[in-house]
Order: C-alpha cells, then sequence, then structure tokens
C-alpha cells in the first residue's frame, strides 16, 4: 500500500482495481456508466488508499460560483436560531474559497404567511441550493414543490420531512427526543398528577418539530399506560407578551391545583421558570429544549429539571458541508444523520457547556 505522503495517480488506483484509467475517471467525476462490479472494486481501492481529490482545484477549476440561501428564523440575541446562524457563518467562512457564497433569509417561524412570502422571493431568485428549517409542514412541502420544479437541491436543519427528496439531514430525531424528554418527566410521577403541556401560538400551522416531539411523547405515555394516569393541560402562550403569559399560567393553576410537571417542546423554557418563580410554583419538574444561557442559568439553580440539547452550530455547519460535498465535489453523502440525544442536568451541564471539540 502506497504511503499517504505519495501521490496517488489514477494510473495507480486503475492498476489496482483492475479496471481501465477511464472507469476511474468516470468513477471520481460521476461521468457516464460503469458496472457495478467496476465501481464496487475502484470504491474499495479508494477507500483502503484513503483517496481524496483535490477538493480545492476541482472547485476553482469549474469557475462557477454557487449561492446557497440559508431559510430560517429571525431571532433575538441569546435565542437558539443565533446558534444555527453561528454554524453558517463558520461553514461561510470555510468554503469561501471553494467559490461559495452563504446568503441568509428569514421568517417568522410564529406566522406561516411570513414563511411562504419569503419562500416565494427565494424561489424567484434561483439560487443553486437551499438550507431550510421546514417548520411549517404543508408551506414547506409546496415550497419544496417549487424548489424541485426548478432542480434546486436542498438540505434540512432542525427538523425534516422524510418523504422528500433533500440532499441531507443533521440533527435530532425528533420524535425519540420527545419520547426520551417523556420518560424523564413521567417516571417519578403519582398517578392522578397533571402535567402542563406549553407551546406557543402561531399564525397557521403547528410546528413541524413540536408536532413531532409531543408525538413521541405521547407514544411513551401509551406504551406505559400514563395516558390514563394522569391528565395533560395544554395551554398555548403569546411569543411576545410576558405580562399575559404571567397572567394565563396564573389562572391555569389557580384552576388546577395538582400539576407536578411541565414540558415545552422548544427553546423557550426559560420564561416557564421565571413565571415558575413569580407564582411560586416551587415542587413542578420541568424540561425543555437547548442549552441556551438563560436555560442552564434556571438549571443550575434547579427550577429546570432537565433540558434536551443539542449543538445546532455544528448541525447548520455539517448542513452546508455536506451539500458542498455533494454537488461541488461530486462526493457521495449521507442522506440522514442524527445527532445525539444529549440530557442535561445540574449535575453535569457545566461539563457540556465547557467542553469543546
Amino acid at each position: 500500500m502506497k504511503d499517504k505522503s505519495t501521490k496517488i495517480r489514477i494510473k495507480d488506483i486503475a492498476i489496482l482495481a483492475g479496471v481501465s484509467e477511464g472507469t476511474v475517471d468516470r468513477v471520481l467525476h460521476r461521468r457516464g456508466d460503469v458496472s457495478e462490479k467496476s465501481l464496487e472494486a475502484v470504491n474499495k481501492v479508494l477507500q483502503e488508499m484513503d483517496y481524496t481529490p483535490n477538493l480545492v482545484a476541482r472547485s476553482l477549476a469549474s469557475k462557477k460560483q454557487f449561492r446557497f440561501i440559508c431559510y430560517f428564523p429571525e431571532f433575538q440575541s441569546t435565542e437558539y436560531w443565533e446558534k444555527v446562524s453561528q454554524g453558517f457563518d463558520m461553514a461561510a467562512r470555510e468554503f469561501v474559497n471553494y467559490n461559495v457564497l452563504l446568503e441568509k433569509r428569514y421568517f417568522n417561524q410564529f406566522d406561516a404567511n411570513s414563511f411562504i412570502h419569503t419562500a416565494d422571493l427565494i424561489v424567484e431568485s434561483a439560487p443553486d441550493g437551499v438550507f431550510m428549517a421546514p417548520i411549517f409542514r404543508e408551506e414547506s412541502l409546496d415550497f419544496i414543490s417549487k424548489l424541485s420544479k426548478l432542480e434546486i437541491p436542498y438540505s434540512f436543519i432542525d427538523s425534516m420531512l422524510e418523504e422528500t427528496n433533500f440532499v441531507t439531514y443533521y440533527g435530532q430525531h425528533s420524535f425519540q427526543s420527545g419520547y426520551t424528554a417523556a420518560k424523564l418527566l413521567l417516571s417519578n410521577l403519582r398517578d392522578q398528577s397533571q402535567v402542563l403541556v406549553v407551546r406557543t401560538k402561531r399564525k397557521g400551522a403547528v410546528s413541524n418539530q413540536t408536532l413531532n416531539r409531543f408525538a413521541g411523547f405521547m407514544q411513551y405515555a401509551n406504551d406505559y399506560g400514563w395516558q390514563d394516569r394522569i391528565k395533560l393541560i395544554n395551554v398555548e402562550l403569546l411569543d411576545d407578551d410576558e405580562t399575559e403569559n404571567f397572567n394565563i399560567l396564573a389562572s391555569v393553576f389557580k384552576e388546577h391545583t395538582n400539576i407536578k410537571a411541565a414540558i415545552t417542546f422548544n427553546s423557550k423554557v426559560s420564561r416557564l421558570a421565571v413565571h415558575f418563580e413569580a407564582l411560586k410554583q416551587k415542587d413542578i419538574q420541568l424540561i425543555g429544549y437547548d442549552a441556551l444561557a438563560q436555560n442552564v442559568h434556571y438549571l443550575q439553580q434547579g427550577v429546570i429539571s432537565y433540558l434536551i440539547a443539542q449543538r445546532p452550530e455544528k448541525q447548520s455547519y455539517l448542513t452546508v458541508r455536506d451539500m458542498c460535498n455533494e454537488l461541488i465535489f461530486k462526493q457521495t453523502v449521507k442522506k440522514v444523520n442524527y445527532v445525539p440525544i444529549d440530557v442535561l442536568m445540574k449535575e453535569n451541564v457545566e461539563y457540556y457547556m465547557d467542553f469543546t471539540e
């Protein structure tokens, strides 16, 4: 086997694979027909050699600039989507030398009409690819249909629509994360306990991510007989009026006097912690999503019992990387990439936040 420092030629690969140099070239550049036997032989040699083409030379030789649009919710500082945005920024810096330009477009995640309007503008601009958060299911499917007609590839962040022909997805298994949340929250409850399920009110469809997480939550409840042992109390809060949210929760606690647990399927769990403290509701197990600074603070204080975390900045970065590998460098990428479901509590959150790769 050749030393990795030695330049590997197409001729060398052809000899080891027992095929022609033309066949090797077609495999590397995905041009023309190659028999299954020859493809398998060449790929085996490439794997054994740890062969990587000169990606910079290949991309620059094309003399084409690739314009990708990152389409995700608008955000305020310290919110979940800021982490996603930072991941896109990392990818933009790394791939700028490969003729890649990333542009960001935003929508209001609580208003489906906002998503539709900006999606139509993206279609009109005809980018080379799109990275999107499919928060609104039907609206996202309509957007995808328009992209597909123009042969514009797309990848998902945050959640995915499994029935579509996307390039790649990095993220949690939404259903399984909801299942995990239910196991954490319900395991120590007494029969007839009341459980608060908190969502954020939206104009239009419910979030695709929320639906999947809630489905996983209910599946666990059904699998272990909890649906007959607890009472779920569904509450919708407003995105932009915490005074009114306080009043809503105060009314809920006045009406329901046996609330022992609460869950929200998004990253806004810290606002529940604030209101619970103000309402002097100290004996409630509270669980939410994402290791944002304000969430971690209340986790360390013991107001939040668990956080289900992920690393959104890494997910958005890897999604861009794989689109580049697929479109520009002609490399095969894995379509679905589930990341770990990280369960944080006050005893381990410090190590999670301090760890860097």
